[in-house]
């Protein structure tokens, strides 16, 4: 500061005249402060984002109506890869909504179809034996013991049963994919037609 006053003094000294200077000074630094105004938002929302972990390296989320695994977090901007491979890149204060779903848990309500002329008892115990099986195969992903919620809907031909399950989140995927194929082959064993 004390050098900065020397050199303005030393300007008015010798005969330039250091108004014109200083008042295009201040219009510079206000263009730069409201050209800043949107990075100084992106690192502050981007700081925000890494103390208080909303989503990190590796986590599939939905960021707004973009879907993708997060493949680096910066402080002005988040890498998603798209489920189409397609790399975004998003400024961190532009972000409003993220869903994470690989925190926590997940849970997932799954239709299975079986012909409408079946007995919706005998379906039901089928069912219940393929949640136990699958209870057994996957201890380290299903959180609560699965449950047929019964006939959800019957149309034309179908009846569908609904399943509920528990998981960590980011295993319901592969846990609903093999409850479908037990239940299959649980229906071809039972005598039981299905509506795959």
């Amino acid at each position: 500061i004390i050098l900065t006053v020397a050199i303005l003094a030393g300007f008015s000294t010798i005969g330039v005249k250091i108004g014109p200077i200083l008042a295009s000074a201040g219009i510079v630094g206000v263009a730069l402060a409201f050209g800043a105004q949107s990075l100084v938002k992106d690192f502050l929302s981007g700081l925000f984002i890494i103390i208080e972990d909303q989503y990190g390296v590796g986590d599939t989320v939905n960021i707004d109506e973009l879907g993708g695994v997060v493949e680096e977090v910066g402080l002005r901007t988040t890498r998603i890869r798209d489920f189409n491979g397609v790399a975004w890149y998003l400024r961190n204060g532009e972000i409003l909504k993220v869903g994470n779903i690989s925190q926590g848990w997940a849970t997932s309500f799954t239709d299975i179809s079986v012909h409408a002329d079946e007995d919706p008892d005998e379906v039901t115990r089928v069912l219940n034996m393929v949640l136990d099986e699958l209870a057994e195969a996957y201890p380290d992903s299903i959180l609560e013991q699965p449950k047929v919620l019964g006939v959800g809907d019957i149309t034309g031909g179908t009846m569908t049963f609904q399943v509920w399950t528990k998981c960590v989140a980011g295993t319901q995927f592969e846990v609903i994919r093999a409850m479908r194929q037990m239940a299959k082959t649980a229906f071809a064993e039972a005598r039981i037609r299905g509506a795959f």
